[in-house]
């Protein structure tokens, strides 16, 4: 029965496939979620610090012009879905990078998309913060600069890491769409083969693959978060 099943014509192709390229897809996936990730968060962590402390009440009122154009900015880059965006980016990612295609072409709508995406996920961490500690090193006679430093974001760090393992896997699901216009990885794979050639089994592969790796990046990141949450140590 078994051998049966392996001599499948459908089969024996999606084994050949899985050897010869979902490594190579894999790491593409894995490449380009992490460099999207990482520079999301640059970009997207002093902008969800800008609107917390930017408020009226907060340690640092930003003028209310500036304020609301940051969160208009933010909630536009929001609301474009992702497959329109990559498109609308097109321009940009040609100029930063020479072209729209490829692997690494993908990490620029990847960052346009996921930065005001983290900035939100910063806002909340740092929204749930007890005002008390923040007041008492108020009191203390600290900076705005070193409350940011010293005391928001170390006391967030849990939240944070939570947060940024949901932009993560998100921004891992965003790698896949970028197949459609020819980025690398598994989404690319899983659109080549199993849209355009009905493969469905090689499609069913990228998938699981895609799963394993959303699996791998959650449990890490939970870790993490309980690792660094001191009250429960």
């Amino acid at each position: 029965m078994l051998s049966s099943v392996l001599q499948n014509e459908a089969v024996v192709e999606a084994i050949e496939i899985l050897k010869s390229e979902f490594l190579l897809a894999t790491w593409e996936t894995v490449y380009v979620t992490l460099a999207a990730t990482l520079f999301s968060i640059i970009i997207g962590l002093p902008l969800g610090v800008l609107v917390v402390v930017g408020e009226k009440d907060g340690i640092m009122p930003l003028p209310k012009g500036v304020l609301h154009i940051l969160n208009v900015i933010i909630n536009l880059l929001r609301s474009v879905p992702f497959l329109i965006l990559m498109i609308l980016v097109f321009p940009l990612t040609r100029l930063i990078v020479g072209t729209v295609v490829g692997t690494t072409a993908s990490i620029v709508p990847l960052v346009i998309a996921a930065a005001p995406f983290v900035a939100r996920l910063v806002e909340s961490s740092l929204r749930e913060l007890n005002p008390n500690i923040v007041e008492t090193a108020q009191a203390m006679g600290a900076s705005p600069f070193q409350i940011i430093t010293k005391v928001m974001i170390p006391e967030s760090v849990p939240s944070l890491i939570s947060n940024m393992t949901i932009a993560i896997t998100t921004i891992l699901g965003y790698s896949a769409m970028s197949g459609i216009i020819g980025g690398g990885g598994l989404g690319k794979i899983a659109i080549n083969y199993g849209y355009y050639r009905y493969k469905y089994l090689i499609m069913i592969c990228a998938v699981i693959l895609l799963i394993v790796l959303v699996q791998i990046f959650q449990t890490i990141g939970t870790r993490l978060a309980v690792k660094s949450d001191n009250r429960l140590k």
